[in-house]
């Protein structure tokens, strides 16, 4: 039978804790010039009591700031004070997702003054940072971070995991389905096609059960190798899209045992159509 892969995901913890934190290291692409000011605060910079120091680049575009739980999805680039690059997600040319409360303290204090949208270079003393860390930068160190996204934490269930909103839309097999993120593409996935997804599950009572969001790892995988539900529902969306699921048992794992029984809720972004 067709089933949805948790254990494939699960082939992807190891990796996945190594992305709770921005690493020390990474391969580059090309490294980014450094900001004039990379070496000091400048005198417009706002400081906290702990030590951060940090200046708004560019405003976001939301209003909402994240929680310390809270899983976001940003770009950054981090340079030494004397001008080195050590990390980019931007040279990668994939953004970073990870559970806030898992990232360096100075991180945390910095992301948690931004809204959705927004960029802003935060100094970190080495307190704040690798705190002395062999193998990682010693003293400050200075991030530009745009914060792309917020989210709960996976292990909160929506308010709506209990039965499909009477908003949401329904197809003839019995799949409910809400858009939650509008997509920035037009192509949709065909049913024989490989994906790259973060995604979410729980039960109806809240439960979750398997989450890549919470091992900050994307997952990829075939169209044709999942359970019914998420291939008929993935060919609804588009790059981008952000759509939560209500699949019935007969879409799912038709109560295979070991498995999750009854209707399932999955909230996945479609990162891209392979």
């Amino acid at each position: 039978m067709r089933v949805l892969a948790t254990v494939v995901a699960l082939a992807c913890v190891a990796a996945g804790a190594a992305a709770q934190t921005p690493p020390a290291t990474a391969p580059q692409a090309a490294p980014q010039a450094a900001p004039p000011d990379v070496s000091a605060p400048p005198p417009d910079a706002a400081r906290t009591a702990s030590g951060l120091a940090s200046r708004m680049i560019t405003p976001g575009t939301g209003q909402d700031k994240p929680a310390p739980t809270d899983v976001v999805t940003v770009h950054y680039t981090a340079w030494t004070p004397d001008g080195k690059m050590f990390d980019s997600s931007r040279t990668r040319g994939t953004p970073s997702m990870f559970p806030l409360n898992r990232s360096l303290v100075g991180w945390r204090e910095c992301v948690q003054l931004m809204t959705v949208g927004e960029t802003r270079r935060c100094w970190l003393p080495q307190n704040l940072a690798y705190q002395g860390q062999a193998g990682r930068p010693r003293g400050m160190v200075v991030f530009d971070i745009e914060l792309l996204d917020t989210r709960l934490a996976p292990s909160s269930a929506p308010p709506d995991v209990a039965a499909p909103p009477e908003d949401a839309k329904r197809t003839a097999s019995g799949l409910a389905y809400k858009v939650l993120k509008p997509g920035t593409g037009t192509r949709k996935p065909a049913a024989w096609d490989r994906v790259t997804v973060h995604y979410t599950g729980w039960t109806t009572d809240g439960k979750m059960f398997d989450s890549s969001v919470a091992r900050g790892m994307p997952a990829t995988l075939g169209l044709d190798a999942v359970i019914r539900g998420w291939t008929e529902g993935m060919q609804l969306m588009v790059e981008g899209e952000r759509t939560r699921f209500w699949i019935p048992q007969t879409l799912a794992y038709m109560g295979e045992p070991g498995s999750p029984r009854g209707m399932l809720v999955f909230e996945i972004d479609l990162i891209k159509i392979e």
